[in-house]
């Protein structure tokens, strides 16, 4: 019975200390260090990584293409066939909402006007066929000191 217990005791532990680790490898400041496989940036939404991906060079509000890459939280691509999304970017007082289209495996695409500046910020939302729907905040054209300041944890992604 006392070996019984200590086993309990112990696999309760590992546990406990797998998911402590798992919650900690997916905040912002993590995901921001993690070299993200289309040059985006990565954040977690439900059980999937979004990696997004802005034009990086358009000095001027253009229209310009947005990619948003699934994928599982080891990194293996999610299927985007049937699945639907919108992106609301924002610049100072600029606000556009556009779309999120399937493309290829596990990405989604769309076009929207916009310049590529340090202070755009995006909301992306995603509803993979069968789940609910997810949703992950961005500074995709942040230098990455500023993008780690104030944005840690998970909660982050949900202000």
């Amino acid at each position: 019975m006392k070996r019984l217990n200590a086993i309990t005791l112990a696999l309760a532990g590992a546990l406990s200390a797998c998911v402590s680790l798992a919650a900690y490898a997916h905040d912002d400041a993590t995901l921001d260090a993690m070299k993200a496989p289309h040059g985006g940036q990565l954040r977690m939404a439900g059980a999937q990584h979004l990696e997004l991906v802005l034009v990086k060079g358009s000095a001027a509000a253009k229209d310009n293409s947005v990619l948003v890459y699934v994928t599982d939280h080891a990194g293996t691509p999610v299927s985007t066939k049937g699945a639907t999304g919108s992106i609301t970017l924002l610049s100072g007082q600029n606000k556009i909402t556009t779309a999120l289209k399937p493309e290829g495996v596990n990405a989604l695409r769309a076009t929207a006007r916009y310049a590529s500046t340090p202070d755009i910020k995006a909301v992306v939302t995603v509803t993979i066929p069968g789940l609910d729907a997810q949703q992950a905040r961005f500074t995709p054209l942040a230098p990455r000191a500023a993008a780690e300041e104030g944005h840690g944890g998970e909660g982050a992604a949900r202000r």
